[in-house]
């Protein structure tokens, strides 16, 4: 793969108006977002979110959260103005979501790569490359940087999309998602599809993004994969935050203490630090033990679940 910063003279959005970050200002900001999808009887409106506060701050990697139907989704399509709130308040770098300066910083992978089939990986960047206004040049130097920078094999670069496996596709996917050179990734399953060597490349790339002064928000599944690439993260259930913080503060087991050392004799297996030492262990790394990402998701969720079922609750979002 390659490096993460786009080439230095590379004006991915010539003639736009760019909106210069302000690293002061959050990359997304949300004040009681609410949406409800209505149905044809009152008892049929389903509260897919409700009164959302997030912040996303510039610059971090931020997993979004939660079992199907908790409103991942529509806090996307929220945040790009694919569709409006009931009530509430969005911004995004800055701007309200769906204002046309923002939109032209965001890049967004969705979770189905939906790509013409009859056309090859380079014809494909370079369709979306004119949308951006680049000259011809510029979409030359922009489709082949970011195609070596998703990892996609040289060999099948002119073969027609038709014919990628999904892991193929998923790269020229991300790849269309970055040609803008976008201030704020969104990224919904961005592993879906690749095999482990992929999917240990596209973590690499999320944090090699971070490196280069972007922010992303990533929706996943895969929890052991937000827990090695994010900063912060949230969980959503039936439309409302439940567990908001750092990886580390949120999986810290704070009355576990572990020890960690290299090369320790057998007989000296067990105890206590200063023993460890004494007896020339290496690298020892006293600290805390962590739980899963994965066991603190299903705890919560499974918890609510009984409370709803105790309590004859229900409700749900999208």
């Amino acid at each position: 793969m390659a490096d993460a910063s786009p080439p230095p003279a590379m004006p991915a959005m010539a003639g736009a108006a760019v909106a210069a970050a302000d690293p002061g200002i959050a990359a997304i900001e949300t004040n009681k977002l609410t949406k409800i999808f209505p149905g044809f009887w009152r008892s049929q409106y389903v509260t897919a979110l409700a009164d959302l506060d997030l912040t996303v701050k510039r610059g971090e990697i931020f997993g979004l959260l939660g079992p199907n139907g908790s409103g991942k989704t529509t806090t996307i399509k929220l945040l790009l103005g694919l569709i409006n709130p009931t009530s509430g308040s969005a911004r995004v770098l800055g701007k309200p979501s769906g204002d046309q300066v923002s939109r032209r910083n965001i890049g967004y992978l969705p979770e189905e790569t939906y790509l013409y089939r009859f056309l090859n990986a380079r014809q494909t960047l370079d369709f979306y490359a004119r949308l951006f206004n680049m000259n011809r040049a510029q979409r030359a130097r922009a489709v082949e940087f970011y195609l070596d920078f998703v990892g996609l094999d040289p060999a099948v670069r002119r073969r027609r999309i038709g014919t990628y496996s999904k892991g193929q596709a998923r790269r020229v996917g991300l790849a269309q998602a970055l040609l803008n050179d976008p201030e704020l990734v969104i990224l919904d399953e961005p592993t879906s599809g690749l095999d482990p060597l992929g999917t240990l490349e596209m973590k690499n790339l999320i944090k090699e993004l971070k490196r280069a002064g972007k922010t992303v928000l990533l929706s996943s599944h895969n929890l052991s994969d937000v827990e090695d690439v994010c900063d912060r993260i949230c969980i959503l259930y039936r439309g409302r935050i439940e567990v908001e913080g750092t990886i580390d503060s949120l999986l810290e087991v704070k009355d576990v203490f572990k020890v960690e050392a290299r090369n320790v004799p057998v007989e000296t297996q067990g105890r206590v630090v200063e023993m460890l030492r004494s007896a020339g262990a290496e690298e020892i790394v006293p600290g805390v033990q962590r739980s899963r990402l994965e066991d603190l998701f299903k705890r919560m969720v499974l918890e609510k679940r009984a409370a709803e079922r105790a309590g004859g609750g229900a409700g749900g979002g999208r």
